[in-house]
């Protein structure tokens, strides 16, 4: 629908400028005409939208060549550990090595930037954490990335200080409210039509909530209605935002009978929370120990690896095996038919080691396949 909108809107731009054309001189009619054209190629956005199973930037599709940027400082976007030189020298790298998109956790776990009061319900978005983000989206646009910020992750359930309050926020009704009214709406008022959004990951990895005793073990049900909620109300509030929820694992995310249900599917939001509480792609993880349980996809298309087909998909979030490349995840799953990839993760400021020269490889050949699809608009 978005996409016949902004045809339309260019279409309406060249049938007036026929009309104009036609009431002058031949060369006032050929200046005019180059003015349009040159205003239409202006007015190409780098907005990505959906249509069926792929991601489409100004009428062309676009391939996530992507990585993980967890972090920097932990719960550094509302704190003072929040340095943006780092982001912009990184994603200035990262750009040079044809990534296009980046995962950003802008919530670790605790209280830094959301306060809660004991009964769940937020006390206090801090403002600084709204200026940090906006910093970080100014340097991604600099750097032409697309940023998928993740709002919250199963850390905020692992037993601490404030477990009660965040295990509320997916359980008690008035406590989820008050999170939606108070973070994930005016995140989606203030970001959704942001060009460089690439969508809202709602939550990393709620699988360890649903099956850890330190998370809580929470019931399914009560994610599947917290997604629900969240989603319906992003797209309510701005239709312009994707959504996602980084799944740790394909056996929460598929209806496959040998996994546990997709707590994510279309069906289940929409018994929550109505036609609007739709994902708008999947963004499921994978690493190895997963291998001889769930397949690998590396090597295996997104229906074969359980996923329905009926959205775009690609791995929010991986991990090597023994033997395996960069080079070799990359190129393979988009030869099988996924989105593309993210893998975990570029910087050192999280606890992997530095894989820099293998990345380097792999995007770069990615973009020397698919320059087009990397980059739709153009590389800068």
């Amino acid at each position: 629908m978005k996409i016949k909108k902004l045809c339309g809107a260019l279409l309406s731009a060249v049938m007036t400028a026929s009309l104009l054309t036609g009431c002058g001189n031949g060369s006032d009619s050929a200046e005019t005409t180059e003015t349009t054209t040159e205003a239409i190629v202006e007015a190409a956005s780098p907005k990505v939208t959906v249509d069926g199973t792929k991601f489409i930037v100004d009428g062309k599709e676009l391939i996530i060549n992507g990585v993980n940027t967890p972090w920097q400082n932990w719960n550094e976007f509302g704190s003072d550990s929040f340095q943006p030189e780092f982001w912009d020298s990184h994603f200035a790298d990262l750009h040079a090595i044809g990534v296009n998109a980046v995962r950003v956790w802008v919530n670790c776990d605790s209280m830094v930037s959301i306060k809660l009061k004991p009964s769940g319900q937020v006390r206090e978005v801090v403002e600084k954490h709204w200026t940090d983000v906006d910093k970080l989206f100014e340097i991604a646009e600099k750097h032409q990335i697309y940023l998928m910020p993740t709002l919250l992750s199963f850390d905020h359930c692992k037993n601490g200080q404030y477990v009660d309050r965040w295990r509320a926020v997916i359980t008690d009704d008035t406590a989820m409210q008050s999170y939606i009214d108070s973070y994930v709406k005016p995140f989606a008022e203030r970001y959704g039509s942001n060009p460089y959004l690439l969508g809202i990951d709602l939550m990393n990895e709620p699988d360890w909530v649903i099956e850890n005793a330190e998370c809580g073990r929470l019931p399914k049900e009560n994610l599947s209605k917290f997604f629900a909620k969240c989603t319906s109300a992003i797209h309510e509030t701005n239709p312009d935002a994707l959504v996602t929820v980084g799944m740790g694992m394909v056996k929460y995310n598929s209806d496959n009978e040998k996994y546990m249900g997709n707590v994510v599917s279309d069906e289940v939001m929409k018994s929550y929370a109505g036609d609007n509480a739709c994902l708008d792609f999947y963004s499921v993880h994978y690493y190895d120990w997963m291998r001889s349980y769930m397949g690998c996809p590396f090597d295996l298309s997104p229906t074969d690896f359980g996923l329905d087909g009926t959205k775009p998909a690609f791995l929010g979030e991986f991990g090597l095996g023994d033997g395996q490349t960069y080079e070799y995840a990359y190129e393979n799953t988009l030869a099988n038919g996924w989105n593309g990839s993210m893998m975990w993760c570029s910087n050192n400021g999280a606890e992997h080691a530095d894989v820099w020269a293998d990345l380097e490889i792999a995007t770069k050949k990615v973009e020397s396949l698919y320059p087009d699809k990397v980059y739709p608009l153009g590389k800068n």
